[in-house]
């Protein structure tokens, strides 16, 4: 089955916000959580500045899950890590573990006591029954099991946010860079999912025997 991944081209970002926006409206996001965010890095600076939007990566060895004292985490069959609320203890071990920051704890009561922890679903719900109010309360909207894919990535206007099964969305890009000829780098892509492999490179024949092999190998 297909593996679901995220990738952000910070050649066509424009720092829109168009993906906080749909993720918020869609998922209903409590006040003070940002399951996804947009960060720019040498902001203002002619030539260098770069955008990139930001949320769970969905890691194949994700860290959360390693350090989670509850085992609240699990991954479904598409490759998406998801959480259980009702097995999290607000202790916050998968903040300090996730490289990208994705865990988000709302403060909740009068001295903003953490609540239960809360990050991109990949729009995939949670444990509840597929499209039930519960889910929703819980996780947001589940795009996955209708058949479409994360509002975010789908709001994208520049088609920079990419998002779906991994080896597709990493052909859409390797054919972006093969023509452009720049930005090969995927930030956060080698941390989530590990280095990407290389083809293995054919030996050069020597001249001699590209002379012989031209001649039909007789002299």
């Amino acid at each position: 089955m297909a593996r679901m991944k995220f990738i952000c081209d910070a050649e066509r970002c424009i720092e829109c916000n168009s993906c906080v926006t749909a993720c918020k409206n869609e998922n209903e996001v409590p006040w003070g959580v940002n399951r996804r965010r947009v960060v720019t890095i040498a902001d203002g600076v002619i030539g260098q500045e770069k955008s990139i939007s930001v949320a769970c990566m969905h890691c194949s060895d994700a860290p959360c899950m390693a350090v989670c004292p509850v085992d609240c985490f699990y991954r479904n069959d598409a490759g998406v890590v998801l959480h259980d609320k009702d097995v999290c203890i607000g202790c916050g071990y998968c903040s300090y573990a996730c490289p990208f920051g994705a865990p988000q704890f709302p403060a909740n009561g009068t001295f903003g006591l953490r609540g239960k922890m809360d990050k991109c679903t990949f729009c995939a719900g949670g444990p509840e029954a597929n499209g039930s109010k519960a889910e929703f309360e819980k996780y947001g909207r589940n795009r996955l099991a209708e058949g479409k894919l994360p509002a975010c990535a789908e709001m994208c206007s520049t088609k920079a946010l990419l998002g779906g099964d991994g080896d597709v969305i990493a052909d859409i890009f390797r054919t972006r860079v093969m023509r452009r000829g720049v930005g090969s780098e995927v930030w956060g892509w080698g941390t989530a999912y590990g280095p990407s492999p290389r083809p293995q490179e054919k030996p050069q024949a020597s001249a001699g025997g590209a002379a012989n092999a031209t001649n039909g190998g007789t002299r």
